[in-house]
């Protein structure tokens, strides 16, 4: 009797982001490989395609561009990038708090270049960190 054969959560041809070395991250990948229903979307993120993510965030020009690709991020990583403002007082863009979540198979690397891309182009277009303040209501009427 043949045993049905179930089809591979991912598809072989889709190329997986290349290990990072021993020590050097704590993203799970092992486990989540070995887990047949994990979700595998973080080690989709190739380093290119991390690349190609960190251009895209360098080109936002407005906050709707940035919850864009906060969207993105969430449909393609299943990760949520946080962007709020800090618990203090904010007088700069170091004190907006931006966060990519921590999801098994997401590279340590990529959880720090997201939101380092995301704080230089704040700091290029003031603008898009007014916005986000006054999207949480610091600017608001009191």
């Amino acid at each position: 009797m043949n045993t049905p054969v179930l089809p591979s959560p991912l598809p072989a041809d889709l190329p997986l982001r290349v290990e990072c070395p021993p020590g050097a991250c704590v993203c799970e990948r092992e486990r989540l490989l070995a887990d047949p229903q994990a979700d595998m979307r973080p080690l989709l993120l190739t380093r290119q395609q991390e690349q190609k993510l960190i251009e895209r965030i360098e080109r936002v020009d407005s906050y709707a561009d940035l919850q864009h690709v906060q969207g993105l991020i969430r449909k393609n990583l299943g990760a949520e990038l946080r962007i709020l403002p800090g618990p203090n007082e904010v007088r700069t863009v170091r004190g907006i708090v931006i966060v990519l979540e921590e999801r098994p198979g997401l590279c340590k690397k990529v959880r720090q270049s997201v939101p380092a891309a995301v704080r230089r182009r704040l700091a290029e277009r003031l603008d898009i960190a007014y916005a986000i303040l006054d999207a949480h209501d610091l600017f608001g009427a009191s």
